[in-house]
């Protein structure tokens, strides 16, 4: 590890926590360069859907390098592009109806999210854009500007400016109506808030804490923007392509979001990608308005498009559906089993964790976790949530081993907790 220390940033963070040198990875598993294997209930921070290494996409990706295919291509067209975007209508638009026109805006999820803010921004002609507290949505400026994350926030070292903080679903109590609060400051002329160009929101706050939105609120909430002429965004880049179970975690709500943010796992592999779905009449950009040298990486074009193989039928849907059941049920009987957790179980489908009262005591689970073979990360402004997020490819066996491993890492924890307590009193 001595090459880090040495030569590395300071900012490295997950290498912190996960304190190996890892060598090599297949499906849902990993293993360090002393051979020690580990489950990976973290899967990339929601990259590896598809888990590592997939064969099928692997085997396209040699075929096309060996073939010398077009690696870097700007915003050129090109055969992989072409096919990728042909799969994407066929497979994921077409059948939702979506009538959604692709920017490819660079390759990360905030590159997504800046191309959207821009968007919104140019056709409504107002600067604001309300997200939400505990939002999470890309460390660019701003993007940032729409995060809630105080310490993320603070790394910017400048003001960040043109956004509004609305109170998330359930983030106050569940007697006080969010909406209905939104809806009286956008609608009082006292209340010093413009009318905004747009609303941000992600419907499961993957980084936020694991806080969902129902499927009533999220209704309430593209009413809102429809009544008052407010863009609808929504940040699916982490709970996007299959996490919660439908491709797009917004599907069970029944909404028609303006423009769609996706990244992580939409390269199928690993591989950097992002896209921004926009409705057509909202595609207003003029040519090369928004950019990016690393817009066009081929090479994820083509990982992406086999991607899109899990999508042909509706059998990853269910089994996600499945495995998000019995982790919920798992979880619940842990916060059942084990009261000083002080724990609420949060998420959807293979997004899910638990929400723990005692300060530092998610962050114990995991390193608990890890020592014990177990890849997983804490979420929430204070780490205050132990989030488990296999491959959606995982089966039973890995899951069932998985959460034998959290199991015990609990049950560890909450010793060590309560020792600690006693040693204070």
């Amino acid at each position: 590890m001595d090459i880090f220390e040495q030569l590395e940033s300071n900012v490295r963070a997950y290498c912190r926590d996960f304190p190996v040198i890892f060598k090599r990875a297949k499906g849902y598993r990993v293993w360090d360069d002393a051979g020690r294997e580990y489950i990976d209930f973290f899967a990339g921070a929601g990259a590896l859907n598809y888990g590592h290494n997939d064969e099928t996409m692997k085997r396209r990706l040699i075929e096309y390098i060996a073939a010398d295919g077009i690696a870097h291509g700007l915003d050129m067209a090109t055969e992989a592009k072409a096919h990728f975007l042909e799969r994407f209508r066929e497979v994921i638009l077409a059948p939702r109806r979506m009538p959604h026109k692709v920017m490819f805006p660079g390759p990360t999820g905030t590159n997504a999210v800046e191309s959207a803010l821009k968007l919104a921004r140019k056709v409504t002609g107002r600067e604001s854009v309300v997200s939400f507290t505990n939002a999470f949505h890309g460390m660019t400026l701003g993007a940032l500007a729409v995060t809630g994350n105080a310490f993320k926030r603070g790394g910017a070292g400048v003001p960040l400016n043109h956004g509004t903080v609305m109170p998330f679903a359930g983030y106050m109590d569940d007697d006080l109506d969010t909406l209905a609060y939104m809806e009286r400051i956008l609608d009082d002329q006292g209340s010093g808030v413009d009318l905004p160009a747009a609303v941000i929101v992600e419907t499961l706050q993957g980084e936020g804490g694991l806080n969902t939105a129902s499927a009533r609120w999220l209704k309430g909430l593209e009413g809102l923007c429809r009544s008052r002429g407010m863009l609808l965004i929504v940040d699916d880049i982490q709970a996007g392509c299959g996490r919660t179970g439908p491709f797009f975690s917004f599907e069970p709500a029944g909404i028609s979001p303006d423009i769609v943010c996706l990244s992580k796992s939409i390269g199928g592999y690993g591989l950097p990608m992002a896209l921004t779905l926009i409705k057509p009449e909202y595609d207003v950009f003029d040519a090369g308005e928004h950019n990016g040298t690393f817009r066009g990486n081929n090479i994820a074009f083509v990982a992406a498009t086999s991607a899109l193989d899990f999508w042909t039928d509706d059998r990853l849907e269910k089994s996600t559906l499945a495995k998000g059941q019995k982790l919920r049920r798992f979880l619940t009987q842990l916060v059942e089993q084990y009261p000083a957790l002080e724990g609420e179980v949060r998420g959807r489908g293979l997004m899910q964790g638990i929400a723990v009262g005692p300060q530092g005591l998610a962050k114990k689970i995991c390193r608990n976790a890890f020592e014990q073979g177990l890849i997983m990360e804490t979420s929430g402004p204070s780490s205050e949530v132990a989030k488990a997020m296999p491959p959606l490819i995982i089966d039973d066996v890995g899951l069932e081993k998985g959460l034998h491993i959290l199991g015990n890492a609990v049950k560890k924890a909450v010793a060590e907790h309560k020792n600690a307590a006693k040693n204070v009193a």
